[in-house]
């Protein structure tokens, strides 16, 4: 954190001094009341009262001083905000491998739950798409500002959406960058800040090289976060082993300039979506922060009045 106008925080020694005088009238006062014989007429003129009651109103006013003298000095800090245009791709495996069982109910339920989520979460000016493949991808809604499409789009996710078997991570990846490419009339010239997520359960068995994609998406600067979903324990119908395999994932999201996660339950599965929603689309820029002191300021202001007036019935 740094200040646009530090030197207005000398007038924290302002404040120091109030707090060194308070204390030391409190002194006087407590040499005053020893001095003063008659405790019967003490009690009477000076009734006791809680020792740190009598305190509380003027520490809080003190700690509002504070505050608005460091609002008062404009304080700025880095603070993380969404890019303009920025664009997510979410790209899922749709295959027969997808309704194994090891992570229940099935592998596609649960990555269907999970990217509803991500989406939720992602910031409201943030352009989301979709895109569906197993032996080819299919971009079931272009990306866009309109969440309920998405949301709808998730939900129509299912074994043989995309018509052919397979699993086709290149073909997902170039699908991808093509709705980036074509987002809005400004997308050729000036590409918007986007990235690519996807989540696949094995390797590649059709369409394009995952390398040459990734190559593709480093050439348009296009990172691509991958995630490895499921177990070595996955079985479909007739007890068919469909163990994960993350190989593919990994090298791409290596090449691609993302991450990579591996994720074999539901919760873990959330937990890779929140870490790269986390540091998706966003920029870090540096803003004016005064406004969080002098709230904070006024809110202890506030609690000295009410303090004072309801213990004492008047204002500090």
């Amino acid at each position: 954190m740094s200040w646009e106008s530090p030197e207005r925080l000398w007038l924290l020694a302002g404040v120091a001094a109030l707090v060194v005088g308070y204390l030391l009238r409190q002194r006087r006062h407590s040499r005053y009341a020893v001095r003063f014989t008659n405790l019967r007429l003490l009690d009477k003129v000076a009734p006791t009262r809680p020792a740190w009651r009598r305190h509380v109103p003027a520490g809080l006013f003190v700690a509002m001083l504070a505050l608005l003298v460091v609002g008062f000095a404009r304080p700025t800090d880095e603070v993380r905000v969404p890019r303009e245009r920025a664009t997510v791709i979410v790209a899922v495996d749709v295959s027969r491998s997808m309704l194994a069982d090891d992570v229940p109910p099935d592998r596609l339920l649960a990555a269907r739950e999970a990217a509803r989520e991500f989406v939720a979460d992602l910031p409201a000016e943030f352009n989301v798409g979709l895109v569906a493949f197993a032996g080819s991808a299919s971009v079931l809604v272009a990306p866009g500002g309109d969440r309920e499409s998405v949301t709808a789009g998730i939900d129509q996710l299912d074994e043989g959406v995309t018509g052919l078997q397979g699993t086709a991570i290149g073909e997902a990846i170039h699908a991808s960058l093509e709705s980036i490419r074509t987002l809005d009339a400004q997308a050729a010239e000036d590409p918007p800040p986007a990235r690519v997520v996807v989540l696949s359960d094995g390797a590649n068995t059709s369409g394009r090289e995952p390398a040459q994609a990734a190559a593709d998406a480093v050439q348009a600067g296009v990172p691509v976060d991958t995630i490895s979903f499921g177990t070595l324990d996955g079985r479909i119908g007739g007890g068919q082993s469909v163990p994960v395999d993350g190989e593919t994932l990994r090298a791409v999201a290596e090449q691609a300039g993302g991450g990579y996660y591996e994720a074999g339950s539901g919760d873990e599965l959330r937990a890779a979506y929140s870490d790269i929603g986390s540091s998706v689309g966003h920029r870090l820029e540096r803003q004016d922060v005064s406004a969080r002191f002098i709230g904070a300021g006024l809110v202890l202001a506030l609690l000295a009045a009410a303090g004072s007036l309801f213990w004492f019935s008047r204002l500090p």
